[in-house]
């Protein structure tokens, strides 16, 4: 019985491993992102929004959702995140570590990913 699935090259299993760890990295960033989120309360929230928006040059109140994107970007600038090439390195010695943290993001960014073997996709 032959496999469906063609072979993929070396090259195209580096690319293939390269995107689950840049995946599984973001997916890690936003774990830890969300972690402080929620930690925080309302107040604490609007105070952290309000300091990036004036911060960015807003002058009028922020919207709802202005407000959660600068209160993200805010815990994002005051968390000490590694670089993706830190965390890789360190994800390749101890794996365990870091899947525990993960929210599973990085399974459906995979899925949207085109396989660049296959070339675009008819519409």
């Amino acid at each position: 019985m032959s496999d469906a699935r063609p072979k993929e090259s070396p090259e195209g299993n580096r690319d293939r491993a390269e995107r689950v760890l840049r995946a599984k990295y973001l997916d890690y960033c936003s774990s830890q992102i969300a972690g402080h989120l929620v930690l925080l309360s309302p107040d604490e929230i609007y105070v952290l929004a309000q300091e990036a928006h004036r911060a960015g040059g807003g002058e009028s109140e922020p919207s709802y959702e202005q407000m959660v994107r600068s209160a993200t970007e805010g815990v994002a600038q005051r968390l000490t995140l590694p670089t993706f090439e830190q965390w890789a390195e360190e994800y390749e010695r101890d794996p365990a570590r870091y899947d525990e943290q993960l929210l599973g993001l990085w399974e459906s960014e995979l899925e949207e990913a085109p396989d660049p073997e296959e070339g675009p996709s008819p519409t």
